[in-house]
């Protein structure tokens, strides 16, 4: 499975980005997708994941109410929408495709290459 992550670039705080995760290979409706971020000097930290159905979402308390995530199975491609964005949110955001909706990172088997997201005060 490759994934492809696109979307990230430069926003004020307070606007919004939406990510989008393009899933190809040998894809498999029942992986859980992911997305993660990384800011500089920190670990890597979940941010929200949604199995294929829909059934299970998770999200992390930092993305609450201002992040949402979603998918679009006949193209294979997972979004993330980010709105109210905070310059703590500065990150490179990661999609990971697994098999259970975890915030565990090593719970996925495959991630993307990330996409730099910075939002400016």
């Amino acid at each position: 499975v490759q994934l492809q992550a696109s979307g990230g670039g430069l926003v004020q705080a307070g606007g919004s980005l939406r990510l989008s995760c393009a899933a190809s290979g040998r894809t498999s409706s029942s992986y859980v997708m992911g997305w993660f971020r990384q800011a500089p000097g920190k670990e890597r930290e979940f941010v929200a994941a949604r199995s294929w159905s829909g059934s299970y979402i998770s999200y992390a308390d930092s993305a609450k109410g201002r992040f949402t995530i979603s998918r679009d199975n006949a193209k294979n491609t997972v979004y993330l929408q980010m709105n109210s964005l905070r310059p703590e949110d500065t990150a490179v955001y990661y999609c990971a495709a697994g098999v259970a909706v975890s915030a565990i990172p090593t719970s996925y088997a495959y991630w993307g290459r990330g996409t730099l997201v910075t939002v400016s005060s």
